[in-house]
């Protein structure tokens, strides 16, 4: 198998500058643009005051990225010409992640070039600079938060539905893939996500199997409880199962448990409520939007249609090995307590937790396979646990360890994407 990158498009240029100014907290923005107050910033905003996040930032040259959005922001006439930079920007910083970690680009810093934590602090810069900022024209709840929506769906790859062109090949198929950003992040501020991670890797990338072409289009989702209640999972995804030319595939990944892979055979529609990135999390049913396709009434479970076995066949290997998790958690019919099903769920029975648990990994699973059923579309579409990335004793942001465990996982989820779209 061999993987081939598209050229970086122009966009990206709009970040390859000099640095014009520190990062830095509110009161250093503020007094360098001039237009920035020290209140308004999320939760996972306020986190960039943290010397990590600082120095991962600065460590990537994505410091400068953050630092010339602000500037041209402040610059701003009015709510039409910040949607302007928000735009120009967002899609940007997007291709400028993409770019580094596939080596398309230009790698700023001594940070390796296969980390998906520069992409994640410099969008939160961005965000709580629009949150923060106090422009001298009047500006709206509602005009503030769809710029922010803007800044966060394009800089997540979100808004490009375009899959990589490959002249000369009449077959090709074209596969989704989604990663996540980094979480728990005050239990260790240093977090990584591997799946966001192997996203960036990629994105436009075309993979040469002995089975013909894949072209793959990637995106990232944020760890939020209120974007997926807002639709932003079928929003991102809709597009690629509907149209003249839907995707061949939809794989969302995300990172797991230690030391192996899991592909989760059935995802169910229970949030178990752990604190999100912005420490909220509420117990409920999955929220389905009501303005997407979806089955009626709602299941309590949703299945891969991923050929697992195969891809166990396949993949499977050192250092991690590939398995086929058919395990959920359930209330069964007409009992009250959750009970553990090593084989999947019974009749008529309640989700508690799919084979991917009951946080966001399992929801997107959720939503994705759901809106698989309610287009009608008989594709692969499931879900790809990942290893857990740890760090080495140290402290540090980065260590060698580290980087060679990123790199493998990243290769063995291309391995995967590859074996879930083999005839």
């Amino acid at each position: 198998m061999r993987i081939r990158r598209t050229a970086p498009r122009a966009a990206a240029s709009a970040l390859i500058v000099a640095p014009v100014i520190a990062l830095g907290g509110p009161a250093q923005a503020e007094q360098a643009a001039g237009c920035l107050g020290e209140e308004g910033a999320t939760v996972e905003e306020a986190r960039l005051a943290q010397d990590v996040p600082r120095e991962i930032l600065s460590r990537s040259g994505f410091d400068s990225a953050v630092d010339r959005f602000t500037r041209e922001l402040c610059e701003a006439s009015d709510a039409d010409d910040a949607g302007a930079v928000v735009e120009r920007h967002a899609d940007a910083l997007w291709q400028e992640a993409v770019d580094r970690v596939q080596g398309t680009g230009e790698a700023g810093g001594d940070l390796s070039a296969g980390d998906d934590r520069p992409l994640y602090w410099a969008r939160l810069g961005m965000t709580s600079a629009l949150n923060r900022w106090e422009p001298d024209f009047e500006l709206d709840d509602a005009e503030r938060a769809a710029l922010v929506a803007d800044m966060d769906r394009r800089s997540r790859g979100q808004n490009d539905a375009d899959f990589p062109e490959v002249p000369g090949e009449s077959e090709v198929r074209q596969v989704v893939v989604t990663g996540f950003d980094p979480f728990e992040l005050d239990f260790d501020i240093r977090q990584a996500n591997p799946s966001g991670a192997a996203a960036l890797a990629l994105d436009g990338a075309v993979i040469e199997t002995d089975d013909g072409v894949v072209a793959v289009k990637a995106m990232l989702f944020p760890v939020r409880w209120r974007d997926f209640t807002d639709g932003m999972v079928e929003q991102a995804l809709l597009p690629h199962y509907t149209g003249d030319r839907p995707a061949d595939a939809v794989i969302t990944v995300s990172q797991g448990r230690p030391d192996q892979f899991d592909l989760e055979a059935h995802n169910g529609a229970w949030r178990g409520g752990y604190d999100d990135n912005e420490s909220v999390g509420t117990e409920e049913i999955v929220p389905v939007p009501d303005d997407v396709p979806t089955v009626t009434p709602q299941p309590q479970w949703s299945d891969s249609s991923l050929d697992r076995s195969a891809i166990v066949e396949q993949t499977t290997g050192e250092p991690f090995p590939v398995i086929d998790n058919t395990e959920v958690t359930e209330i069964p019919a007409g009992e009250t307590e959750p009970v553990v099903s090593p084989d999947g769920p019974t009749p008529g029975s309640e989700a508690r937790a799919g084979g991917g648990g009951d946080y966001l990994s399992n929801e997107i699973a959720y939503r994705n396979t759901l809106l698989r059923d309610a287009t009608g579309r008989d594709i692969p579409a499931g879900h790809v646990h990942t290893p857990i990335l740890e760090f080495g004793s140290g402290g540090d942001v980065t260590d060698p360890e580290f980087e060679e465990n990123r790199a493998t996982i990243v290769g063995q989820v291309e391995d995967i994407v590859a074996a879930a779209v083999r005839p």
